[in-house]
């Protein structure tokens, strides 16, 4: 299955949580899109629950299917919960660190960052948006990309840095510091229903 690249807005509505982390999605119209929007919040069966569940945290991280598959299937061979663990290795891809650091506005420009070479980890190039970074590595923006008008922006309007992450916006670049705790990760995702979804 393709990764979905049409309007994010639109796909935020119809979830119901907001995919760019702003909010600003659902403010003015908190209900699904299309003509019968605000009167088409169908009961769902508990099938249609967990698919939407995991269709939010697809969505939110910008993973395609397969992607995610693989990753939930690596998460249920480690130790601990099924569910934590797949979030805690979302969370340990470098697009979106590269995200949390504040060097992209949405995880859409922090793959963008990746994919086009702007990224070095540990001083060396990684252009694979979803390499998992370990707890320790040090991520950084390339000499010759540290001037990009996309990095500057993003980072005027960052203020928040996650507890997980470390970040010098002189130096322009951040340590993963450690895996993060479920209680800092998307709090309106209930992962144990994705766990049964893909156990169905």
């Amino acid at each position: 299955m393709a990764r979905y690249t049409g309007p994010s807005w639109k796909l935020s509505r119809r979830l119901g949580i907001s995919l760019s982390g702003t909010g600003k999605e659902l403010a003015k119209r908190p209900y699904a899109p299309g003509q019968h929007g605000p009167n088409q919040r169908k009961k769902l069966s508990e099938y249609g629950v967990q698919l939407q569940e995991k269709q939010k945290l697809r969505h939110m991280y910008g993973v395609n299917e397969r992607q995610f598959r693989r990753t939930f299937d690596t998460a249920g061979k480690m130790a601990g919960i099924h569910g934590e663990n797949f979030m805690i290795l979302l969370e340990s891809r470098l697009d979106n660190l590269v995200y949390r650091m504040g060097l992209a506005r949405t995880r859409r420009a922090a793959r963008q960052l990746v994919n086009h070479g702007h990224i070095v980890v540990d001083g060396n190039r990684v252009d694979i948006p979803s390499y998992r970074v370990k707890p320790g590595q040090t991520i950084g923006v390339r000499e010759k990309s540290r001037n990009l008008d996309i990095i500057k922006e993003a980072l005027e309007g960052n203020d928040f840095v996650p507890g997980y992450v470390s970040f010098d916006a002189e130096k322009l670049e951040g340590t993963y510091t450690r895996l993060p705790e479920r209680a800092e990760l998307p709090s309106e995702i209930t992962e144990a229903l994705i766990v049964e979804f893909y156990s169905r």
